[in-house]
């Protein structure tokens, strides 16, 4: 062999070499299963919980990166919308259509749901179209990918991120959901609810008794799971969610200031200007909060149901859009035959 075909082939072996360990190491920056954190919390999940270490590390080498969940979690909010914009998102005529058709579809289950769990079958729909569009988007990011994603490289909500990660391993070995095949959101918030895997654990519930809640196939398990949630942050079935209110000129910022958790009684708040647009017990408690429309402000008095909608997410602007979204539904399914 010529000197020159020996320079070839080390050349060419020095290059496959180069590229292999390119490769690797590019593996390794876009999957855990040799990411230092991964290690540790493969350590405690198998310390804690009796997981087995090999699974986990297997489970771990395919778990990826994904620089676009940081990028969505990471990246400057957008211009904060006003509520009249933010309406527009929710209460449009698809979604109350697909909300009257869900109710058809399952009148009996949201009729059980509201004997067993004691939440308006109003609301429930209006949830489940608000965060899914009635189960049609419910995510498509591996939730395995997204979870290790904002646990070991978000710095910001690591720990959150974290626990839920436990959680959702957990849940997963609970209820046998497939760890590498399961989707959701780019937060891993899951099925026709999006719960969290911490919130999947603690409130969802087998409320057609096949020893599984599942909350993408089963809408028994679906329906009761979200009343579940409800009824645990206090709804009371037939009470008042919200109403618009009158309020006198001057200053009424200090009542806004409190916050939009009811904190004082419908009598106390018509001595500082308040009046609600109906006729209400006077010891009812409620909170003053203002929306922004394009002609100006409007003001709505939230009472406690209010309150426990800004549990499912806490934003008053989502709080009213679910509960407009709900009455839409709820008139229009009325109206049919």
């Amino acid at each position: 062999m010529s000197l020159q075909i020996v320079k070839a082939v080390t050349c060419s072996a020095l290059l496959a070499l180069l590229a292999a360990c390119a490769s690797v190491q590019a593996t390794d920056t876009t999957h855990y299963g040799t990411n230092p954190q991964a290690q540790a919390f493969i350590d405690r999940m198998v310390t804690a919980h009796d997981f087995n270490r090999q699974q986990l590390v297997d489970l771990f080498a395919q778990a990826e990166r994904r620089d676009d969940i940081l990028e969505l979690m990471s990246k400057p909010a957008e211009k904060k919308l006003r509520w009249f914009e933010y309406r527009k998102i929710f209460l449009t005529q698809s979604r109350i259509d697909g909300g009257v058709a869900f109710w058809h579809d399952h009148a009996d289950i949201l009729a059980d749901t509201a004997r067993e769990f004691g939440v308006d079958a109003q609301i429930i729909v209006a949830i489940i179209g608000v965060e899914t569009r009635y189960g049609s988007n419910t995510g498509r990011h591996r939730v395995l990918d997204a979870l290790s994603t904002l646990a070991f490289d978000y710095p910001p909500r690591a720990q959150f991120f974290t626990g839920e990660l436990e959680q959702y391993l957990l849940l997963a070995r609970e209820e046998q959901i497939d760890l590498t095949a399961t989707t959701g959101s780019y937060a891993g918030a899951m099925g026709y609810g999006q719960f969290i895997p911490s919130s999947y654990r603690e409130y969802a519930v087998d409320f057609d008794a096949d020893g599984k809640r599942d909350l993408w196939n089963s809408p028994r398990d679906i329906i009761g799971s979200v009343a579940n949630y409800f009824r645990a942050h206090g709804w009371e079935a037939g009470q008042p969610v919200a109403v618009p209110a009158q309020v006198a000129t001057g200053n009424i910022q200090a009542v806004l200031d409190q916050g939009y958790k009811p904190h004082s009684t419908l009598g106390e708040l018509r001595k500082d200007g308040v009046t609600p647009d109906r006729k209400l017990p006077a010891d009812l408690q409620a909170a003053l909060i203002q929306y922004d429309q394009e002609n100006g402000p409007e003001y709505w008095l939230g009472f406690k149901n209010f309150y426990v909608i800004t549990r499912y997410n806490h934003s008053p602007l989502y709080a009213m859009a679910v509960y407009q979204l709900s009455e839409e539904i709820r008139t229009a399914h009325e109206q049919q035959p």
